[in-house]
Formats: structure tokens, C-alpha cells, sequence
């Protein structure tokens, strides 16, 4: 996968911002997807596409993770944000504290590609949340792969 020139969103995340955000999300971020983040921060794919349970999907970009939104043109396509819009919407646990499924790639048309830890806190796997089945604690999400590693060898 190559992200388009010019599409990484600044300034790139560092080792201590990751650690604080595994902290406030309560979950450790695959090692995979730390390297992916750090070097192509709310990038733009050039293989935007992957088929998965019948359906074609189109990535618009991936979410970024950024110390100070306010400050960033583009601060809307921080995780945080993203995940404080529909995070009713991506749990079935009103009570939780912390993220079971974590936003990381808007789709074209609303959805949402996502580490879903449901299943497993160490070994999160890829899902496609869809935005048009769920509702408030009524999360709707598809697996596409096992790994981010996998994920993004699917992208054409």
C-alpha cells in the first residue's frame, strides 16, 4: 500500500501521544498499525479499495491521532473525535469506560473501517462498523481481517 504524496496529516504522532491514547482508550494498539500511524498519520491510500462479505468498500482516509485537534485544519479526522461522534453507536455497554471498537479509516458513504477488541484485548481484529445498521449501543459490525497487517493487503 503507498499513501498518497502530501496526504499525511502533521504532525505525526509520537511514541508518548500513542501511550497516552492506549491509556485514556484503555487498549494497546497492534504493533503493525504503531508503525503504520507514526509514519502515515491520517494518510490517503492510493489502493483505496476492498471487497469483504459480498460488499465493495472505498477508504476515504485513514483517522489520524492528534495532542491538540483544535490546532490542525484537519483535527476532524482525529480517532478521538471521531470515536466521542459515534461512540454510543460502538458499543453495546453504556457502562463501559474505555474503547472496544476503535475507528481508524472512514469509508465512503458514513461506515467506518475499526480494531474491534471485543473478542480479544490483545488481538483486536478488523471490522467494517456500518453507521446505517447501528444505533445507540446497537453497534453492527462486519470482520474483514484478522490483522491491520492483512487488512491492508487486501487494498487495491
Amino acid at each position: 500500500m503507498t499513501i498518497q504524496e502530501n496526504r499525511v496529516i502533521q504532525p505525526l504522532p509520537s511514541a508518548e501521544l500513542l501511550a497516552e491514547k492506549e491509556q485514556k482508550w484503555r487498549l494497546v494498539l497492534p504493533t503493525d498499525y504503531r508503525d503504520f500511524i507514526v509514519n502515515y498519520n491520517g494518510g490517503i491510500p492510493n489502493e483505496k479499495s476492498f471487497e469483504s462479505n459480498g460488499h465493495n468498500y472505498a477508504i476515504t482516509r485513514f483517522l489520524c491521532i492528534l495532542k491538540n485537534v483544535q490546532e490542525s485544519p484537519d483535527g476532524w479526522y482525529d480517532i478521538s473525535v471521531v470515536e466521542s461522534q459515534i461512540g454510543e453507536c460502538l458499543t453495546d455497554n453504556e457502562d463501559l469506560i474505555g474503547v472496544e471498537i476503535l475507528p481508524i479509516a472512514e469509508l465512503f458513504a458514513g461506515d467506518y473501517v475499526c480494531f474491534d477488541y471485543r473478542e480479544d484485548k490483545e488481538k483486536p481484529c478488523i471490522c467494517v462498523w456500518s453507521h446505517e445498521e447501528s444505533g445507540e449501543f446497537e453497534p453492527v459490525t462486519y470482520k474483514v481481517a484478522n490483522t491491520f497487517s492483512e487488512f491492508v493487503q487486501m487494498l487495491v
